[in-house]
């Protein structure tokens, strides 16, 4: 029998918009200041993708740059997944539209949607075909353009989002490193929680629809905190336990970045020091699937992250979703 084959993240790339939304100008459009901002959630601005550009821009920026650095042509794709809740179009996917664009006609493509954990989930998926020796090369896309569906007028969310994309190729390898690991769940009975109402065959658009505002991201905050701060520990022992290793072992632990009470949190519950914990909230909010690709992007780029390094990664988000994996890089 062949021997089973483990996925390796054979590259990485990242695209942000160039147009900052930094507190003080949220001042001027809610009542809001930069010092609640900052004391509750830790960001201090965000990217807003630019009037005339949409998502499929960010995802093949980001796309380009991994295929790039892991020097690949498209033409050697076998698969691209994007993990989004802000496609371009309801069909066709963006997916479609990024094989279209990089001429990567051999591969198949297919969205994903499971919100702030849509990365997570995408990376499984595609760690799965790669294991089962189905495909080699294997592109994964977190993107969101979130400010086009953020109600502007409510700080208690308007504050909270940004836009974004990060980008992974993967591969297979015989080595002992790679994708050890990964853990998936849902609780749609927390749906509610976290939605989009209207735009979809439930409530389609009309005017009814646009006057209330039901177009843009509703969330109940103190909901989601308690969600998170439970369902991220537990998620992380998981797999700590089932590789018999403990947090302390961990190099790297790249959490979604929503709030960064809730990541000092659980760093600080972990006793892991600010170093294996990166944060980039500050400076993106949240991104919803693309926080953690562009966390890691940044830390590759940075040189801090290296060939035999433990990497956790755990998300959360709407559906309600969540998630991990655990790499030996």
């Amino acid at each position: 029998m062949d021997k089973m084959l483990n996925t390796i993240i054979r590259s990485t790339g990242a695209a942000v918009p160039e147009t900052v939304i930094t507190n003080s100008d949220l001042e001027k459009m809610v009542d809001t200041s930069d010092q609640w901002i900052v004391s509750r959630t830790g960001i201090r601005e965000r990217r807003k993708l630019e009037d005339g550009f949409s998502n499929i821009d960010l995802t093949e920026k980001a796309s380009r740059e991994a295929l790039e650095r892991a020097a690949l042509d498209p033409s050697e794709l076998d698969m691209i997944i994007v993990a989004t809740v802000t496609p371009d179009h309801p069909t066709p996917s963006t997916s479609c539209l990024l094989q279209a664009r990089l001429k990567a006609f051999k591969a198949a493509a297919v969205d994903l949607s499971a919100g702030c954990t849509g990365f997570i989930y995408a990376l499984t998926v595609g760690h799965q075909f790669i294991r089962s020796g189905a495909y080699r090369n294997v592109l994964v896309v977190g993107v969101e353009v979130l400010t086009r569906v953020t109600d502007w007028e409510d700080r208690s969310t308007c504050v909270l989002f940004g836009d974004g994309a990060g980008a992974v190729v993967l591969g297979p390898t015989e080595e002992e490193r790679g994708i050890l690991d990964f853990s998936l769940h849902a609780d749609g009975r927390g749906a509610q929680l976290l939605m989009v109402p209207a735009g979809g065959s439930a409530m389609p658009a009309s005017e009814e629809t646009l006057h209330n505002r039901m177009h843009f991201i509703k969330m109940n905050g103190n909901e989601i905190f308690k969600f998170a701060v439970k369902v991220v520990e537990e998620n992380l022992a998981e797999l700590m336990n089932g590789q018999n290793l403990q947090p302390e072992n961990l190099d790297f632990l790249f959490l979604h970045q929503a709030n960064l009470r809730i990541i000092d949190h659980i760093r600080k519950r972990l006793k892991l020091s600010q170093e294996k914990v990166p944060v980039n909230i500050d400076r993106f909010g949240n991104t919803s699937s693309a926080t953690i690709p562009i966390s890691i992007h940044e830390e590759i780029v940075a040189g801090r992250l290296a060939e035999g390094d433990l990497v956790a990664m755990v998300a959360f988000g709407a559906g309600l979703t969540w998630g991990g994996i655990l790499i030996k890089w």
